[in-house]
């Protein structure tokens, strides 16, 4: 399982500074080389200590276990994070 891109990603207005919402559609390649876009919601809460909590919400099924493709996402997201690849507004 492989996460191949995050595309159509929309921040959503929220008044708590250290809280960020977005929406989007995660791209995942699963077994076989198959392809599978997905509707998520996840949201970036940056606590007192500066560590980052991230929280994914996936809208419709994955057929594959889906813990590792949670684990996968999150990763996937700090590094877009990270890179400032998440819109700001």
């Amino acid at each position: 399982m492989k996460v191949l891109g995050l595309k159509d990603v929309v921040r959503k207005d929220v008044p708590i500074y250290y809280r960020r919402l977005f929406s989007g559609i995660i791209v995942l390649e699963l077994m076989n080389k198959k392809t599978a876009e997905r509707k998520i919601d996840f949201s970036i809460e940056t606590k007192p200590t500066g560590q980052k909590a991230i929280i994914v919400k996936l809208a419709e099924a994955v057929d594959y276990p889906l813990i590792p493709v949670i684990h996968e996402i999150k990763q996937y997201i700090d590094n877009l994070d990270g890179d400032g690849g998440l819109p700001l507004e």
